[in-house]
């Protein structure tokens, strides 16, 4: 409440109409305002050891407490504490030595599944649907042409959820597969799907899956839930083939929208464990085998699609915003495999970050 009676004082009415996920990249001067207000809650935060963190949480049947996954630091730095509707609640920290933040406690991995057992696909069918193939083909778009032609092309899409993304695969002509671990999702995308195919459980349950050489592997949405992301990456590094590229789109943990409003920013949802940036997203990668990774800013599905009711020069302001601060709400990361991959997908537009220079 306290920052809207301050962004009234401060802007009037002249952006009551610009919806909230806008109005911090288009009103003057509030990207260095955010960025002042968030250097300053890092200096104020307190760290502790482990222990001492330790001493401060209950641990809930399905948890555990955890180190730095990117790093190893055992310090942590409490910043918020996430709510939600429906009696969800949680602690998130950062790394002091890294950045990285993550939830802690957080869930246990052989415990995962519970986080999807029953009523998942109900959310993923609902509200949260309605515009996610838009959202999918502008992210395709933006690392173009990677996406352009799948003939003769395997994709592995891991945690497909209902099949949204596979359809839209097929569609370009690739062999396509998917994995989930909501049962209900898994019976939902098969329905759904004419020639791929999508199954429940991790990869190497799946013969067609395990056996790897996949020139594509996609993450939608899918890191953030991720309780053992290194063993992950390793995974899916092992079954790229080579050339190989895999795509993520994640919540930003550098967001200008996370630095003005904290716990309430929409990335901290329920069954989101950990919270990545363009640097830990590098870390990770580097750490499992990938040999580069580019990045798409992420402007917003309706001013990529050109259909935002904002002004042409706000349209403007937020794109230089998103720009020189965090690259948006939302990160579009695609890594490369090894220098085969880097060379045949890593021309036009995209800036490529060698993890190994």
């Amino acid at each position: 409440m306290a920052h809207r009676m301050l962004g009234r004082l401060a802007y009037g009415s002249r952006y009551d109409r610009v919806p909230w996920g806008q109005r911090v990249y288009v009103r003057p001067g509030e990207r260095l305002i955010r960025e002042a207000q968030w250097r300053l809650l890092l200096r104020r935060a307190p760290v502790m050891s482990l222990a001492e963190y330790q001493g401060l949480r209950s641990l809930g049947e399905i948890e555990e407490f955890l180190s730095c996954m990117m790093c190893g630091e055992s310090r942590q730095q409490p910043l918020f504490t996430p709510t939600g509707g429906n009696g969800w609640r949680y602690h998130v920290v950062r790394c002091p030595s890294c950045g990285f933040l993550y939830r802690n406690p957080n869930v246990r991995p052989e415990r995962l599944g519970d986080l999807y057992a029953t009523g998942y696909s109900n959310f993923l069918t609902g509200k949260y649907a309605a515009n996610r193939q838009r959202r999918y083909d502008l992210t395709m778009r933006s690392f173009a042409p990677v996406f352009d032609e799948g003939k003769e092309r395997r994709l592995l899409d891991f945690g497909s959820g209902v099949g949204l993304f596979l359809e839209l695969a097929e569609q370009r002509g690739f062999d396509a597969y998917g994995v989930d671990l909501s049962p209900e999702s898994v019976e939902q995308a098969n329905q759904r799907l004419s020639r791929a195919r999508t199954y429940f459980g991790a990869p190497e349950d799946v013969p067609e899956i395990a056996a790897g050489g996949f020139d594509v592997i996609t993450l939608w949405s899918v890191l953030a839930h991720l309780p053992r992301p290194l063993e992950d990456f390793q995974r899916f590094r092992s079954l790229l083939a080579p050339g190989g590229v895999l795509l993520i789109l994640t919540v930003n943990a550098r967001s200008l929208l996370l630095k003005a409003y904290g716990a309430a920013w929409s990335g901290f949802t329920k069954n989101h464990l950990m919270f990545y940036s363009s640097e830990t997203v590098r870390t990770l990668l580097g750490r499992t085998g990938f040999a580069g990774v580019a990045f798409a800013p992420h402007y917003g599905d309706t001013i990529e699609a050109g259909t935002t009711r904002l002004p042409a020069d706000l349209v403007a302001r937020l794109r230089r915003n998103v720009k020189l601060s965090d690259g948006g709400n939302m990160m579009r990361v695609l890594a490369f495999a090894d220098e085969e991959a880097i060379g045949r997908w890593g021309g036009g537009p995209l800036r490529i970050h060698r993890l190994h220079a």
